[in-house]
C-alpha cells in the first residue's frame, strides 16, 4: 500500500497494523462472500464519479465490462469520464479523444506518434483533475496508464491535496522481464490496488508489499457472453469451450463445407496489422498453392482507420477474403467454429482461439530494435501466454526473423493436415483456461455461475475499496 494518504481522509495505518481491513477483504476464501454480497443501503443515491482509462482495444472491452457491473451491483449512482473506445461509449463514457491516437506499442514505434502522445498525457491529467474523480481507475497500456498516475500524483502532491483512490487493472508482466521488480516498485508508489489477470501475479505483488487481487482473465467474459448462450458449454472446472454456429456462418457467406477456411488475426493496432498483415497476405498466398479451395475470414474491432487499413492490404490477395467489420463475440466464435485453423499476431486473440479450440498459429514481428530489446531482456522462452503457462511448446511460435511468410505457410500446413497436433492444442487449450480460472466454491458442486466472472470479482474489489476508503 502507498506511503501517504490512502485516500481522502485515511492515512496509512502504523506498519505493526499494516495488514488492516483491505488485506483481509481480498483474501482467498472471503473473495466468495465478497461476490455474492448484495448492495448496500448506503449505496442509494450516492453519484461516485470514475475516471477510467484504456488505451488499446482489449481494455476498452475490460472497461466496459466492469462499467456495466458497477452500475449493476450496487445503487450507487456512477458517472464516468475517461479515455476508451466504442465498447466503454457504449456503457456511458465520453471519451476526451480517440483511443487509437495513444495505441502504440514498441520502442521506435513511438516516434513518429511521441508528440500526439504527449499532448493526450497533458490533456488526460489536465481532465483528471478537471473532473475531481472518487476512483482513477487504469487499465493494462502501462507505458500511458503509469504516466497517467504519475503526472496526477504529483499534482494533487504539489497542490496539497489529497489523491483519489488508483487502481490499476492488468497488472504489468514484471515476472517476464530482466529488472521487472523495478516496475513493481514504480507501481507501488503510484496506485492503492492492483487487479491481476493471471493467477500467478497476485503473490508476486503481495511480495512487494503491493496490495493486489488475481480476478480471473477477462478472455473468460466470453462464455458468460449472453449472445453466445446457446453455444457455450458449461464451463465446470475442466472445460471452458464456445461452439459456434458453424454451417450457418459458411451458409450466410457462400463458402461450401469443403473450402478450408482460416482465421486471421493481425492484431488490433495500426502498427500490427501493417506489420502483420502482408506477412500473413504472403502466407496464405503460398498456402493456396497446395490448397486451392481455400479462404480467409478476418474478424476486425469497431475502427474505420484500422478496416480502411485492411480492405487496402487484402486488395493485392488473390484469395477469397470476408472481412467482419466491428466483429460481435458471436459473429467470431461463429467464424472460429467454422475455420479450420488460425494466424494470428501475439496478444489475446491466441486465447480467444482456445476458447473455440481452433488450432493456431502465433506470429509475431516488430521493429528491429524492439526485436533486439525484447530478445535481450525478456526472462522466457515463449512469447504465446498458453505456451508461457504449460511452459512447452504447444502452439507453434514464428517470432522476429522466424516470422516470414515460408516458415508460416510450412507450420500451417502441418496443422491443417494432421489430426495429433490439432488434439494436442485441444487438450492444451483446455489446461490453460483452466488455469486462468478464478476458484469455484465447493459448495456450487463444481459450476461456474456469474458472480465468478472476472470483471463481477474485479467490481466487488473496487466497491469494497470505495466503501472503506470512503467510509460509506
Amino acid at each position: 500500500m502507498n506511503a501517504g494518504y490512502l485516500c481522502y481522509h485515511w492515512r496509512r495505518p502504523p506498519a505493526a497494523n499494516h495488514a488492516f481491513s483491505l488485506r483481509f477483504l481480498i483474501t482467498g476464501r472471503k473473495l466468495v462472500r465478497l461476490l455474492c454480497s448484495q448492495p448496500k443501503a448506503a449505496d442509494q443515491g450516492k453519484v461516485t464519479k470514475v475516471f477510467i482509462v484504456a488505451g488499446e482495444p482489449s481494455g476498452d472491452a475490460i472497461g466496459s465490462r466492469i462499467m456495466a457491473s458497477l452500475k449493476h451491483m450496487s445503487q450507487r449512482k456512477f458517472k464516468f469520464a475517461g479515455v476508451g473506445g466504442v465498447w466503454m461509449e457504449r456503457e456511458g463514457l465520453h471519451s476526451k479523444f480517440q483511443m487509437e491516437d495513444i495505441a502504440v506499442m514498441g520502442t521506435l514505434e513511438l516516434v513518429p506518434h511521441a508528440l500526439k502522445i504527449w499532448a493526450r498525457l497533458r490533456q488526460t491529467i489536465a481532465a483528471v483533475v478537471d473532473f475531481n474523480p472518487d476512483l482513477v481507475l487504469t487499465i493494462d497500456s502501462k507505458g500511458f496508464t503509469f504516466r497517467v498516475l504519475k503526472g496526477i500524483k504529483a499534482y494533487y502532491e504539489l497542490h496539497g491535496r489529497p489523491c483519489p483512490l488508483c487502481i490499476h487493472y492488468v497488472a504489468p508482466s514484471v515476472w517476464a522481464w530482466k529488472g521487472g521488480e523495478h516496475n513493481v516498485k514504480i507501481l507501488s508508489k503510484l496506485v492503492d490496488h492492483v487487479l491481476c489477470i493471471l493467477p500467478f501475479e497476485e503473490d508476486i505483488f503481495r511480495s512487494y508489499g503491493v496490495a493486489a487481487t488475481y480476478v480471473g482473465h477477462p478472455v473468460l467474459e466470453d462464455a458468460f457472453d449472453s449472445s453466445l448462450k446457446n453455444h457455450w458449454e458449461e464451463p465446470c472446472g475442466t472445460n471452458w469451450k464456445i461452439t459456434g454456429d458453424a454451417l450457418t456462418f459458411r451458409k450466410q457467406h457462400r463458402l461450401s463445407a469443403a473450402t478450408t477456411l482460416v482465421s486471421v488475426l493481425p492484431g488490433s493496432r495500426m502498427q500490427e496489422v501493417r506489420r502483420m498483415l502482408p506477412i500473413f497476405g504472403t502466407t496464405l498466398t503460398m498456402l493456396k498453392d497446395h490448397i486451392s479451395d481455400l479462404a480467409v475470414i478476418i474478424p476486425t474491432v469497431s475502427s474505420k482507420v484500422l478496416l480502411d487499413e485492411i480492405n487496402f492490404s487484402i486488395k493485392q490477395w488473390n484469395i477469397p477474403v470476408v472481412v467482419l467489420a466491428g466483429a460481435s463475440q458471436k459473429e467470431k466464435y461463429d467464424a472460429f467454429s467454422a475455420s479450420d485453423a488460425g494466424l494470428c499476431t501475439s496478444g489475446t486473440a491466441v486465447l480467444q482461439l482456445q476458447m473455440a479450440r481452433l488450432p493456431c498459429v502465433v506470429a509475431y514481428r516488430a521493429h528491429p530494435v524492439t526485436e533486439w530489446i525484447i530478445k535481450h531482456k525478456t526472462k522466457l522462452r515463449y512469447m504465446s501466454l498458453p505456451n508461457i503457462l504449460l511452459d512447452s511448446l504447444v502452439i507453434p511460435e514464428a517470432l522476429f526473423s522466424a516470422c516470414t511468410p515460408e516458415q508460416l505457410t510450412h507450420v500451417l500446413r502441418d496443422i491443417l493436415k494432421n489430426t495429433r497436433l490439432q488434439k494436442q492444442q485441444a487438450s492444451a487449450a483446455e489446461k490453460v483456461l483452466c488455469l486462468l480460472a478464478p476458484k469455484v466454491p465447493s459448495e456450487s458442486g463444481g459450476q461456474m455461475s456469474q458472480s465468478q466472472r472476472p470483471s463481477v470479482a474485479a467490481a466487488n474489489i473496487v466497491l469494497s475499496l470505495l466503501d472503506e476508503c470512503y467510509r460509506i
